[in-house]
């Protein structure tokens, strides 16, 4: 998968509550959940022997500059998820990170606004032939109506944030009423337009990608629900996802998918490749499928730069595929090095 880089100076951008500590040691099994992505990134590739330093950025771009200016770090690795408290100003920093020509882990710019965007990413997908749930989008301020072509069960989401920030049971909707109310939720709550989807009855799987030009795909990862469910339906929220007490108390695991036919495993990574290429995205991402009881494989959405932690989908998916964790790092720098390579390279001379 990948030769031992030999030792660079890596510097690491987390949001300033995520700095991880040198240790564990006197931390709860809790409070190393909030941080576990940072700390494990950190401490293995400084156990791989590189010179790693951490730095928290909330709203000011400047340290980064400093940081450049004062160590010349050989690569960024690029943990954040929002920057000045958008999620949507994530891009700006890889944009940031580009303009200096400095190598960063990770989407591209382009990618990362395409993905966020679930409706642009829902259309330009499906003009590509990858099978996607009906949907429409409410503005905020927008009077709350439902194309005809919409049936009921529903879900609605934030058109923009990730992470099922904002996705609880009472998502699905069987009713005008209770959609009105839920998009209304959504746009003085979670403070974005309203993404109203069909509802796809059938199993949740992801399938996550490495690569820039040549993409890798990762075997087919399910969640399983475990007992929760709503009238027999299942609803990826953020408690499925993200509450280990949740997860535990109701029996939701993770895991390799199991008893899928060759050619539905076969289609679901063309399609996860094809995905990525519609929406340029590189580095390291994950795709999120329904998986309708008929076989079809429904596009849910793109998560470019998805969690890595040792105990997250993308990170066991890896392992299963024979990739140690130290070498899904090191591979990942690796990619963004040859990519900020390839751009220089590319780049015209200045008479």
């Amino acid at each position: 998968m990948v030769r031992s880089l030999r030792p660079l100076r890596i510097l690491v951008l987390v949001h300033p509550e995520l700095v991880p500590p040198d240790s564990l040691k006197g931390y709860s099994d809790k409070e190393i959940f909030v941080f576990k992505t940072e700390y494990d990134v950190v401490s293995t590739l400084k156990a791989r022997g590189h010179d790693v330093r951490p730095l928290g950025l909330k709203d000011e771009l400047k340290p980064i500059r400093d940081a450049i200016e004062g160590w010349t770090p050989h690569v960024v690795f690029n943990l954040l998820e929002e920057f000045h408290g958008q999620a949507t100003y994530d891009q700006n920093v890889a944009s940031f990170l580009e303009l200096l020509r400095l190598p960063y882990t990770g989407c591209n710019p382009r990618g990362l606004m395409l993905a966020r965007g679930k409706a642009l990413s829902k259309k330009l997908t499906s003009y590509h032939r990858v099978p996607t749930p009906a949907f429409t989008v409410i503005p905020i301020g927008r009077k709350i109506t439902r194309p005809a072509r919409l049936t009921f069960p529903l879900i609605v989401k934030s058109a923009t944030e990730d992470a099922s920030y904002g996705i609880a049971q009472a998502s699905l909707v069987e009713n005008e009423e209770k959609l009105k109310e839920r998009v209304t939720f959504i746009h003085d709550k979670i403070g974005t337009d309203a993404l109203i989807e069909q509802y796809i009855e059938g199993r949740e799987v992801y399938v996550g990608v490495i690569g820039n030009e040549r993409l890798r795909v990762l075997p087919v990862w399910e969640l399983n629900f475990g007992d929760v469910t709503e009238d027999g339906r299942r609803i990826a929220t953020a408690a499925v996802k993200h509450d280990i007490e949740y997860q535990q108390r109701h029996n939701v695991t993770e895991g390799p998918a199991k008893g899928l036919a060759p050619e539905t495993v076969a289609r679901i990574q063309r399609l996860a490749k094809r995905i990525c290429r519609t929406l340029e995205l590189d580095g390291y991402s994950r795709i999120d499928f329904r998986l309708a009881e008929d076989g079809t494989p429904y596009f849910i959405e793109a998560n470019p730069n998805p969690e890595i932690a040792k105990v997250e989908e993308f990170a066991r998916a890896a392992a299963y595929d024979g990739i140690k964790y130290w070498a899904l790092l090191e591979r990942i720098c690796q990619l963004g090095i040859s990519r900020t390579r390839a751009i220089t390279e590319e780049a015209p001379i200045a008479p």
